[in-house]
């Protein structure tokens, strides 16, 4: 388990969110200062299914999830937890108890 990130330095945001889910997923596209891009999110209560292109590093902030990879892993992590969904891959990801909060970094 690692420190999840607390804050961030010398960023860009797009003000507009990225939405998911009828608002039940919720992200911000964030850009550190080479340009390149990672998402700062919410998850609400529930279950959804995510299909990546690129692969992804997901450090969970706050809360706790369980995902599910398409190879059939099942995982929980919760705050400093982190996880990497392999490229051009799906995965499931289910919050429980309250709202789980993540960076998701692409790799």
């Amino acid at each position: 388990m690692s420190e999840a990130p607390k804050k961030f330095e010398n960023v860009g945001v797009d003000a507009k969110a990225n939405v998911y889910f009828d608002g039940k997923v919720v992200s911000h596209s964030v850009y550190d200062r080479n340009g390149k891009k990672f998402t700062l999110g919410l998850i609400y209560p529930g279950t959804y299914k995510f299909n990546t292109g690129a692969p992804e590093r997901m450090v969970i902030t706050a809360g706790a999830c369980r995902v599910v990879q398409a190879s059939g892993v099942q995982t929980s992590h919760g705050a400093g937890d982190e996880f990497v969904i392999p490229g051009n891959s799906a995965f499931t990801i289910t919050a429980e108890g309250g709202i789980c909060e993540y960076v998701c970094y692409f790799l």
